[in-house]
């Protein structure tokens, strides 16, 4: 089993967006001596809570930081940007770090219209473009693009000879056909929405077909996970995720809260029940009970490879988490 690491940049209440990055960068060094195979970070905008807004720029700093773990993004959000221009940026980090560079995609507008429209500023692009940009990116970094095509003539540089693979990041058969139809790997998002996952996973292994950027289906499961030494501790520090994920999933404050906080809170009964069908979307408890969910999951997936999420307040317990898992599974 291969284990990789999903990181926002969460920012932990009283905590600042120079100590997230920072924090960052420290998690990507621990979970590299424990052996793990990637570290991937996010993308997200005009949130107060998430400090991952420059996937490239996080990616360059952390693969600086490191030696040897596979760095990429989780992802890039294609739509919103020129594919010409990732190509050039991620052949620009496959030069500096050779053979360690991962180019994740995904088809998310990052935000409300109003910060996609700030983003993109105020060009009309249409997430249906989405396929056809995948395949101008593939063509960009590969030098493949068809002879009729109008950007034929215009090159990708560096010219590298080891181009990063790339991954579409998907949450159903849709986003599983996309990464199908041009042989790249697919990261299934079971954190975002477990329920379509056997489905995706099945129509991506039936549909591919190989390509420059692949000859084999590749795929990988992200999943929130908290691991501590006992499942009473491991509930207790899920907690302060369990409220992060209910705030944003209401659009609001997305700073991790403390653990005091969310002990003071009064939830409402519709509160509760969205936090307990939030736990789908995540394995908690103790090294053991753990691993025996992420093989249950891995059985039906037919996958070998979990990128783990983690977004708890307590830093040093995070830490701990990752630590546990990677001595479970002996990596």
């Amino acid at each position: 089993m291969k284990l990789s690491v999903l990181d926002q940049a969460p920012i932990s209440r009283h905590s600042s967006p120079e100590e997230a990055l920072q924090q960052s960068l420290e998690l990507a060094r621990w979970t590299e001596e424990l052996g793990y195979h990637r570290y991937w970070v996010a993308e997200h905008h005009n949130t107060n809570g998430l400090a991952s807004s420059s996937p490239e720029i996080m990616m360059t700093r952390i693969a600086s930081v490191t030696n040897t773990i596979r760095v990429g993004s989780g992802g890039v959000l294609l739509p919103q940007y020129s594919p010409y221009k990732i190509a050039e940026n991620f052949k620009t980090l496959a030069a500096f770090f050779p053979e360690r560079i991962d180019l994740g995609v995904g088809r998310s507008p990052g935000g409300s219209q109003l910060t996609r429209s700030a983003i993109t500023d105020n060009m009309n692009k249409s997430l249906q473009d989405f396929p056809r940009q995948l395949a101008d990116l593939q063509g960009f970094l590969h030098n493949t693009l068809p002879k009729d095509h109008e950007f034929r003539l215009v090159k990708a540089g560096p010219r590298v000879e080891k181009i990063p693979p790339m991954w579409v990041l998907g949450l159903s058969e849709r986003g599983a056909s996309n990464a199908a139809a041009l042989g790249t790997g697919f990261v299934f998002g079971h954190f975002i929405s477990p329920k379509n996952g056997k489905e995706a996973l099945e129509t991506y292994r039936a549909s591919f077909t190989p390509s420059v950027s692949m000859t084999t289906p590749q795929t990988m499961i992200c999943i929130f996970v908290v691991c501590a030494d006992t499942t009473e501790e491991a509930e207790e520090l899920a907690l302060t995720q369990d409220k992060w994920l209910l705030s944003v999933g209401k659009g609001a404050d997305t700073k991790v809260p403390t653990l005091e906080e969310v002990k003071k809170k009064n939830f409402t009964h519709a509160e509760l029940e969205i936090m307990q069908e939030n736990r789908k979307r995540c394995v908690i408890g103790n090294p053991q009970e753990v691993k025996d969910e992420l093989l249950r999951l891995s059985e039906l997936y037919q996958t070998d490879e979990f990128m783990i999420i983690t977004n708890i307040h307590d830093i040093a317990k995070k830490r701990r988490s990752y630590q546990l898992l990677a001595e479970v599974f002996d990596l």
